[in-house]
């Protein structure tokens, strides 16, 4: 018998239905965690529709984290609603994991809160759920009748998915980021490589990259369609899990004989920046092909990448300068925390003095529903996950996706500008 893969390890140690499987059986397998967002309002209305709520439970309300992300703060009547309509079902079915509109982000709440941790199986109404595997949790997002099936049973049907390799090697050239390597293998191998495939990202230049880095990948890896994404289950992701958490947990890795439908290599040493084009993410060109187009709007944050690190290189990019006079900078950092530090270090105080404008950690502009909306002819560089036609405002805008470091060269420039000469 062949080794495993990590996606059919962690899903043979959750099967309730055997272990004797292979790629594409269907399986059910109990949930280590559940997490949704502003979703959580259909699920309320499930309990409410299909039986009336004073007799419906939750499976186990410590496996449950429900957070505010989308439209924080409540930007509208009907918003507000759904915010209350949460509120008193979390507190009706004791639900103590939840994070009010204060937090941030899902993807960066929920591994800081030291929720996401190595071999769990995770569910999330949210499509870029595939983030925690960058600390070894089998993790996808799911649709609204899954996430209620597992708030009252606990378990969920999963389709076992074939595991495909990426070996990357090379020490990446300076001022680029995971992210052009992600945008780059989006643009090589399309938006459909991984669909409903398990990514195992491995090689050097993996075990290089910081955590945060690596979110990026597997955050990313969601638009090229992969149903899990794992980065390299190491001693950074030991040290970082154990930092936010005391709960036990094991790494874990994948056999030396592993079946993987297909592997693939890339160095990167000779990478240039990498932008992703209107109107879908794997419209990719290297900078030097789009470079001086003229933008309206630089977005740094998301899920994607609103770190730190992210608000780092940009201060590093514009310390001292200021943003051009035709472009508006939106900074929106990923959780409450990233916020503080970058404040106390004075990062906060570099972005803003350039001109930028830092707004309360949520999901912002990246999905045109809270601020930062584009008009008509309008264009926008944004280290987001996302530039689909109408992504961020008018169906006549384009939406252009880069690297965190690249989103402040241009915002200086006026233009997608390479931020390799800063």
């Amino acid at each position: 018998m062949s080794g495993k893969t990590i996606a059919e390890k962690i899903l043979a140690s959750h099967s309730l239905s055997g272990t004797d499987f292979k790629p594409d059986d269907i399986i059910n397998a109990k949930l280590d965690l559940i997490m949704s967002h502003i979703g959580t309002g259909k699920v309320v209305l499930d309990f409410n529709k299909i039986r009336p709520s004073k007799n419906r439970k939750i499976f186990d309300p410590s496996k449950i984290v429900v957070l505010f992300d989308h439209y924080v703060p409540a930007p509208s009547e009907r918003w507000a609603a759904v915010h209350d309509l949460i509120r008193k079902f979390v507190k009706k079915q004791g639900i103590t994991n939840f994070y009010d509109i204060r937090e941030g982000i899902c993807h960066q709440v929920i591994p800081e809160k030291g929720h996401a941790r190595p071999g769990m199986l995770i569910i999330g109404g949210d499509s870029h759920t595939p983030t925690y595997g960058a600390f070894n949790a089998g993790s996808c997002g799911v649709g609204n009748t899954d996430l209620f099936y597992g708030y009252v049973k606990g378990e969920l049907w999963f389709r076992v998915p074939e595991t495909i390799k990426f070996n990357i090697t090379g020490k990446l050239p300076y001022n680029l980021m995971s992210k052009d390597i992600i945008i780059k293998i989006a643009g090589d191998y399309t938006a459909e490589v991984a669909t409903y495939k398990s990514i195992e990202f491995t090689g050097d230049t993996m075990e290089n990259l910081s955590i945060a880095s690596r979110m990026t990948m597997s955050n990313f890896a969601l638009e090229l369609g992969a149903k899990f994404a794992f980065g390299v289950p190491d001693q950074k992701v030991v040290d970082w899990v154990k930092n936010r958490t005391t709960e036990p947990f094991e790494l874990v890795k994948s056999d030396p004989d592993a079946v993987y439908s297909e592997i693939y290599k890339m160095d990167v040493s000779d990478l240039e920046p990498q932008i992703s084009c209107p109107h879908t993410v794997d419209n990719v060109k290297p900078i030097s092909e789009v470079a001086g187009t003229k933008i309206n709007q630089a977005f740094l944050g998301s899920c994607t990448n609103g770190r730190y690190e992210d608000l780092e290189i940009a201060a590093k990019i514009l310390e001292g300068k200021t943003i051009h006079k035709d472009v508006r900078m939106i900074v929106t950092p990923a959780s409450k925390e990233i916020w503080l530090k970058a404040a106390k270090s004075g990062i906060s105080e570099i972005l803003m003095n350039a001109g930028a404008i830092i707004t309360n950690p949520g999901c912002g502009a990246c999905f045109g529903a809270l601020g930062g909306l584009l008009g008509p002819s309008e264009k926008c560089i944004s280290s987001a996950n996302r530039n689909f036609k109408g992504r961020m405002g008018s169906a006549a805008s384009e939406v252009y996706l880069g690297s965190p470091a690249t989103v402040a060269a241009s915002a200086l420039k006026g233009e997608i500008t390479d931020p390799r000469g800063f």
